[in-house]
């Protein structure tokens, strides 16, 4: 029984070296081939397009009701201690620190990523990227660095606008519903939150995009098992970058602040 536990963990471990090795190759040949001619402009707009502009509504409506709800319970919480003016400086670094880029990135993660991964995943089982092989196109340099340039841009934009509209529904409720005064409400806000609150919420908002394209690209990439093979790979996607997101942020968050 000892020896069989033993063995299970051995080879967990053994497949936990293996995808962590190829992962890294993956995001070193991302990187040489990111900075060789010829560079895919339009390749990189649609996948900018794809991964940004089509995760807008998505992204104000969590920033929004994120900041509407945090305005909420930090008013029933802060009103205990007569410190009602507080919820606006709350909200906002909620929203610049953490929850901004976080919420963003695992939405993105859920509509994109695993987008990134069943499109990628289905070129593999068809062997569409074998095709780019035998014509002497590197799929790296035509499949997966548009992808994870346009994460890692994209994601600090959206952050940014899920901040904005998170402080802006944050402001609705706590001004207009519960009547705190608009005048102490801004000025605390704008007393308490610094440049660098924003700055590092977003600095992390592009790892985390990172995270979330790699990972995807990476899923598809090395798909393997037909149609089944592809849901497979979108599932692990979606679920692996969401964890490595959330664990990123801890050591990010103890690094920066």
């Amino acid at each position: 029984m000892i020896i069989k536990t033993i063995e299970i963990i051995g080879l967990a471990l053994i497949r936990f070296i293996e995808e962590f090795g190829r992962v890294m190759f993956l995001f070193l040949a991302t990187i040489v081939w990111m900075f060789r001619l010829p560079f895919r402009l339009h390749a990189i707009f649609k996948q900018m397009e794809f991964v940004g502009v089509n995760s807008l509504l998505v992204v104000i409506l969590t920033g929004t009701f994120t900041g509407a709800v945090l305005a909420l319970q930090a008013y029933h919480g802060f009103r205990l201690f007569s410190a009602e003016s507080l919820v606006g400086s709350t909200v906002a670094l909620a929203m610049t620190r953490e929850l901004g880029p976080v919420l963003t990135s695992l939405m993105v993660t859920g509509r994109a990523g695993s987008a990134m991964a069943a499109e990628l995943g289905t070129m593999r089982v068809t062997e569409q990227i074998d095709a780019l092989y035998t014509m002497a196109a590197n799929p790296i340099k035509y499949l997966v660095v548009p992808r994870v340039i346009a994460g890692v841009l994209m994601l600090p934009v959206l952050t940014i606008i899920a901040d904005f509209v998170g402080i802006i529904g944050g402001y609705i409720v706590g001004v207009g519903l519960l009547n705190i005064n608009s005048g102490i409400y801004i000025d605390k806000m704008i007393e308490i939150v610094e440049l660098d609150d924003i700055f590092n919420g977003l600095v992390k908002a592009a790892c985390f995009g990172l995270i979330l394209s790699l990972v995807g690209c990476y899923k598809g990439f090395y798909t393997t098992g037909g149609a089944q093979g592809v849901g497979r790979a979108t599932t692990q996607a979606v679920v692996i970058a969401s964890v490595s997101i959330l664990i990123s942020d801890y050591f990010l968050t103890a690094a920066m602040f």
